[in-house]
């Protein structure tokens, strides 16, 4: 049986974005290019008072960023998409144990999301070119973006290690599978 691609997509929200992100066209196209190969796609939606509210035009997802039918949703109040939310409940409902993941913001919800799932033992595949962030006093967001491709590279996790691939080698990838 062939294994299930899948896309965790975290927090490409029109209110997310209402602090300028490097990149968001370029990171978009490739993350709908990543939705459209992916068998399943879960959208991560960050909620909270200030303009994220659930239902609200700050929660919803880019209009520009494609939205699969079978897609699911997750919404999430920490930078940790695991952190009392049914991400992990859905994976385990769909056997899933592997996935890649992209989206906003670098350097705060995909790295802790990372972070905390690879520590639950999933095999975990960055887009590495598909992840976007802001401008940072300490760092600017090309900075970041590179900074944390390597720290997620280099994470020490014996026998889980997390992979950092451009999205045109995953996409290859899920085709030779």
């Amino acid at each position: 049986m062939a294994k299930k691609q899948v896309v965790i997509v975290v927090d490409m929200q029109n209110g997310v974005f209402a602090t300028p992100r490097i990149n968001r066209e370029t990171c978009v196209q490739r993350i709908n290019q990543l939705t459209g190969a992916a068998d399943i796609t879960l959208f991560i939606q960050h909620a909270e008072a200030g303009g994220l509210e659930e239902g609200s035009e700050g929660f919803a997802l880019l209009p520009e960023l494609d939205r699969p039918a079978n897609a699911r949703y997750v919404t999430k109040t920490a930078c940790d998409a695991f952190y009392n939310t049914t991400l992990e409940q859905l994976l385990a409902e769909e056997g899933i144990r592997q996935f890649v993941i992209c989206g906003c913001a670098t350097d705060y919800c995909v790295d802790t999301t990372i972070k905390n799932g690879v520590s639950r033992g999933y095999s975990i595949t960055v887009a590495e070119n598909a992840h976007t962030t802001a401008h940072r006093t300490a760092a600017s967001a090309e900075t970041l973006i590179a900074h944390y491709n390597d720290v997620w590279r280099d994470l020490i996790m014996p026998g889980n290690p997390v992979f950092v691939k451009p999205v045109e080698t995953i996409l290859q990838e899920w085709k030779a599978n």
